[in-house]
């Protein structure tokens, strides 16, 4: 039996609702085993972060060379990497270790609004990442900060940012519609072929911390299993819909709180 093995590179959250932690939580609910490099540490809780310590680029390096060199890794999912040393050192490891698939969530701005990735990094993100990347999944805002344009307010102005991103090099592009407005959550799945839109029921919920590292996570998980994109796409949209309606079971910190994971379990 071959274990599915997926490989998150993010942040670590203090807090346990984002980055590497609700990484890993998502592998583990969706059947899938997770590994870690980890990119920086964050001091963070549900209401902000208030400090953040990049690891140095070569150990970002060795985590990921430890665990390629022993373990089948199936997926790559990136998270926020925090500094331009830290893109330059993931991208010359995934050049060399080549892995079927990557799967970008292009981390800008925590749920809080505290911004995770150094402005003089964004550059070197589509440069140097994208190109690397199966899929992108950025939310609205990402979408228009990556494209240097304002953030798309129709269907038809977030396809044309798709198709645009599909331009800097990745395969497909999934932006994020939890930052919309109106009843409905849509995801728009962009590729050279089509766009396919997922709908869900909006959740009215303030705890919606790790919603996009989750949604990414979980399409990672989708693709390291062997599903094909659309597939693990459609899955992941219907998991994490039902991990934020789930949210408030629980009753976590004082600010955004998280997202249950383990929604199915308990």
């Amino acid at each position: 039996m071959t274990t599915p093995v997926a490989l998150t590179i993010a942040g670590s959250d203090s807090s346990g609702g984002a980055g590497i932690q609700a990484d890993l939580k998502t592998f583990a609910a969706l059947g899938v085993y997770g590994a870690s490099a980890i990119t920086a540490l964050t001091a963070q809780n549900t209401k902000g972060v208030t400090g953040i310590h990049a690891v140095p680029a070569d150990f970002v390096t060795a985590q990921i060379d430890a665990v390629f060199a022993d373990l089948g890794v199936g997926t790559v999912k990136i998270g926020m990497v925090a500094q331009a040393g830290s893109i330059d050192a993931i991208a010359a490891a995934l050049s060399r270790w080549k892995p079927r698939h990557v799967v970008l969530d292009p981390v800008m701005v925590a749920t809080s609004g505290d911004r995770l990735l150094a402005a003089e990094a964004v550059e070197a993100l589509r440069k140097k990442l994208m190109p690397l990347a199966s899929v992108i999944t950025p939310n609205l805002p990402e979408a228009a900060a990556l494209l240097d344009e304002p953030v798309a307010r129709s269907e038809v102005e977030i396809e044309h940012q798709g198709r645009r991103l599909l331009g800097l090099g990745c395969r497909a592009v999934l932006i994020k519609g939890g930052h919309g407005e109106g009843g409905e959550s849509i995801d728009y799945l962009v590729t050279t072929d089509t766009t396919v839109a997922l709908a869900a029921p909006r959740v009215t919920t303030r705890n919606t911390h790790g919603t996009g590292c989750s949604l990414s996570s979980a399409v990672a998980a989708g693709l390291a299993k062997g599903e094909d994109l659309e597939t693990a796409v459609r899955k992941a949209k219907s998991w994490i819909s039902a991990a934020i309606a789930a949210a408030d079971r629980f009753s976590v910190g004082h600010g955004h709180g998280p997202i249950h994971h383990f929604h199915r379990f308990y």
